[in-house]
């Protein structure tokens, strides 16, 4: 018997929970489908960093506003803790300086400060205020735990929206009203595909037409000797020629230009540091960037070296060691940070091709949801 429901939706990673709370915010009743027995890709592997200042000025950076405010209503509704609070991006070539001086004139920095290293040390007391020239502070990110917070958001929707969530069943085709799974079929209405990197199973030959590939990075967690307050997600002169609120300003070129002259494996393989902390006082740091079709699942221990060479020059922690390392794999494209095609009547498929599933999802999925009904 094919079981009923409103919406279908095809992954159950945070964007494709965002599309069920969206949806069942609306009354719509919700069947989710994902053919892992639990979390198991980007949306787990990563920061738990929900970025807002240095995401791209426009849409992407009125997503993440959004996005970050709707994990604050959601995280206490759904026994979610937020970490920490805020971001601290520190600058040690002059170079970087004039990029966070030029964000600092943007609209993009409202409720931000330009910071002495002496004045950010109250807020993240183990930088290394003699390497650095000047620290924006940031008063908007946070930091939840992606490994507790998308199986909690998960039971959250279920127990609260209605959500029914299948797990360990794989979605082998959309033909409204019907859809066809490894667990037997149901009729829907509608359908959003959020398949993450997974470019073949549903529609290949449309997502084919954006140039879709993987990008590979490489993390760690480490744990300090002694016991270390961070206080804040902490970046560096490296992010600033990333992140793209930040790249795309004039000075940045210069900034890329010194990066360049001086540590050019660092842009050889897309390094830059991003470092927060967890509840038992380790740190989750990384992390470098592989594009490739099918990037190798093996870490270089050279990579590594690399994210903590960086992280040494910023923060005063020597006496930490690695306790994890892993690698987590995302949807890119070359001329989009995210992507909705819409391959039928009432079919979605909507994939994050920036690696800002975590800060831009909410946002995405009440759009996507609002244009189908």
């Amino acid at each position: 018997m094919d079981r009923q429901t409103d919406l279908l939706v095809v992954g159950a990673g945070i964007v494709g929970l965002a599309h069920a709370l969206a949806a069942a915010r609306r009354g719509l009743r919700v069947t989710v489908v994902d053919r892992d027995a639990q979390a198991n890709g980007a949306s787990v592997r990563n920061f738990g960093f929900v970025t807002v200042t240095g995401q791209q000025a426009g849409a992407c950076w009125r997503r993440a506003i959004r996005s970050r405010d709707v994990w604050l209503e959601v995280a206490p509704q759904a026994g979610i803790d937020v970490v920490h609070r805020g971001l601290c991006v520190a600058a040690r070539r002059p170079e970087a300086e004039a990029v966070l001086q030029a964000f600092a004139a943007t609209g993009m920095a409202e409720g931000c400060r330009l910071l002495t290293p002496r004045q950010a040390r109250e807020c993240v007391p183990a930088l290394r205020e003699d390497a650095l020239r000047a620290v924006l502070w940031s008063p908007h990110e946070l930091r939840v735990e992606s490994r507790d917070a998308i199986p909690r958001l998960a039971a959250w929707l279920e127990r609260e929206h209605g959500v029914t969530i299948v797990r360990g069943a794989q979605v082998r085709a959309v033909a409204l009203p019907e859809v066809d799974t490894t667990a037997g079929r149901w009729r829907a209405q509608a359908a959003i595909v959020c398949a993450g990197d997974d470019f073949l199973t549903l529609y290949p030959q449309r997502l084919a037409a954006f140039r879709l590939a993987r990008c590979a990075l490489q993390m760690m967690r480490l744990r300090p000797e002694a016991p270390v307050a961070l206080g804040a997600a902490v970046m560096s002169d490296l992010g600033l020629v990333r992140y793209l609120g930040y790249a795309e300003l004039e000075p940045a070129a210069a900034l890329r230009r010194a990066i360049q002259a001086e540590e050019p494996e660092m842009l050889e393989h897309g390094v830059h540091l991003i470092a927060v902390q967890s509840a038992d006082g380790t740190l989750v740091v990384g992390d470098s960037h592989h594009t490739a079709d099918t990037p190798p699942p093996f870490g270089r221990d050279e990579v590594d070296a690399l994210i903590l060479r960086e992280f040494d020059r910023v923060l005063a922690m020597p006496a930490r060691r690695v306790v994890e390392r892993w690698i987590g794999t995302y949807a890119t494209a070359p001329d989009r940070l995210a992507l909705t095609d819409a391959p039928a009547d009432r079919v979605r498929v909507v994939v994050v091709t920036s690696g800002t599933g975590a800060s831009t999802a909410f946002a995405i999925a009440e759009e996507t949801i609002a244009a189908l009904h």
